[in-house]
């Protein structure tokens, strides 16, 4: 078989590569990082090179072995006590941490963060999602009370590479471990998170069960029929199950280093929607000089302007846009009516635009990590972006009047929305970040200035 490097070399360099096959320079240099060609391009690449298939299709190598599926008569490997079975019926096999659990079923994603797992588990976004994190050493600074972004985990389970360590950070007060048991969450280490994030990136995120039984039992057929028959997160409404129950009052402010950052005296009045809001949003808030009321996903328009606010606010969360909108949409369109200024980010961004009138879809390949390159259409400026998001707005469906403000540098995926004759913005990506870059926390000033102007 070929080697990556020799394919490229016969076609000419990574540009004449990228030419001859029009698979694009970024196609390239992950062939090259993964030292495989994905199947979706052996055609093109046979095309330009004239090798055989057999050249392309061999054994995978030791640096990223790709998985095979196997059945339940397989029998488990020496040393695995947990396993990720696929609904094709690949099994991920690796040693199980946190809670013991027959099987969680879920949509397998991957996050590309270097930092800030704990952050990640308990965003509210990620319910139904069982995470693969791309970064191998997760657990090594531990966890605490203070990095919470919701007060449980939202995640169904998490997938790393290199087992979890003793954590070394003068924060932590409890090991990723036990934090992961106390709250009933399965992880599974020694998986080749490499191969599982490549075979993500080509076919789309799978269903799959994570499964780290007590008595060391696997039952492959039937974790694999359970992956099968998961109906997935389309048409899924997860806001409900995240939200709030309660309107409450948020008003401490961001961090600062080592101690917490009090927030100004607020200038404003911000009534948050929680469709499964992360805390930082809150303080971030706080931050820019608001008062903020959180109100329950299912507020109607009645609910929210009782409140006589300023501003609101539509947060992010889980789930499918359009089933979330039978009772979002209308509350979101009494508060447009009302005039009131109005700043959505993630799935706030996507029931806005449905509020207008638009349509949402979901992604082959959603959006999920701390290096999300986004272009502001009408500055030109690139900010780096944390994202995490599996629908996107469908950029044709917006009526006149609403213009397209961002687009993803990745797939040129629609990333913010703002209206031309209503105070109204949104973004697809998260300007709080909590983990992430800060590149686009001046958007929380923009909806002051919003509130001011109105």
């Amino acid at each position: 078989m070929a080697s990556i490097d020799e394919i490229i070399d016969q076609l000419g360099g990574p540009d004449a590569a990228a030419r001859l096959t029009g698979v694009g320079t970024e196609a390239v240099r992950k062939w090259r990082q993964a030292r495989a060609v994905p199947s979706k391009h052996w055609a093109a690449v046979i095309a330009a090179t004239g090798l055989p298939l057999s050249a392309l299709s061999g054994v995978p190598t030791e640096e990223a072995p790709m998985p095979q599926p196997t059945t339940a008569a397989a029998e488990t490997p020496d040393g695995a006590t947990a396993a990720l079975v696929l609904a094709d019926g690949t099994v991920f096999w690796g040693r199980g941490f946190g809670a013991h659990s027959p099987g969680r079923v879920g949509e397998v994603c991957f996050n590309t963060g270097m930092s800030g797992y704990q952050e990640t588990l308990t965003d509210p976004s990620y319910a139904g999602q069982i995470i693969t994190f791309t970064f191998p050493h997760i657990g090594n600074t531990g966890c605490n009370a203070e990095d919470l972004e919701a007060t449980t985990i939202a995640a169904l389970g998490l997938v790393v590479q290199q087992d979890v360590t003793e954590p070394s950070n003068w924060r932590s007060t409890q090991g990723l471990d036990a934090w992961l048991r106390s709250c009933g969450v399965p992880g599974i280490a020694g998986v080749d998170t490499r191969a599982l994030t490549i075979r993500i990136r080509d076919a789309g995120a799978p269903h799959g069960v994570i499964a780290y039984p007590a008595d060391g039992r696997f039952d492959l057929q039937a974790l694999q029929a359970q992956a099968r028959d998961w109906p997935g997160l389309q048409g899924l409404d997860l806001a409900k199950q995240v939200s709030c129950t309660q309107t409450y009052a948020w008003d401490e402010g961001t961090w600062a280093w080592p101690d917490r950052h009090d927030a100004p005296p607020p200038r404003h009045h911000v009534v948050a929607v929680d469709y499964g809001a992360k805390r930082n949003i809150l303080r971030s808030l706080a931050a820019a000089g608001c008062r903020v009321t959180v109100v329950p996903a299912t507020a109607s328009a009645e609910d929210i302007l009782r409140h006589a606010p300023d501003g609101v606010f539509l947060s992010n969360g889980p789930g499918d846009p359009a089933a979330t909108a039978a009772y979002a949409v209308p509350a979101i369109q009494g508060v447009l009516d009302h005039g009131v200024p109005l700043f959505g980010i993630c799935l706030g961004h996507q029931l806005l635009a449905l509020a207008l009138g638009g349509r949402t879809f979901k992604l082959d390949r959603g959006h999920r990590g701390a290096n999300q390159p986004v272009k502001d259409l009408a500055t030109g400026r690139v900010e780096i972006t944390a994202q995490n998001h599996g629908f996107a707005v469908e950029d044709s469906s917006l009526p006149p009047g609403v213009r397209v403000t961002h687009v993803s540098l990745f797939d040129g995926s629609n990333e913010g929305i703002a209206c031309d004759d209503r105070r109204a913005f949104s973004v697809q990506y998260h300007p709080e970040a909590s983990p992430g870059p800060a590149d686009s926390q001046h958007l929380f000033r923009r909806f002051v200035e919003m509130m001011e102007q109105a």
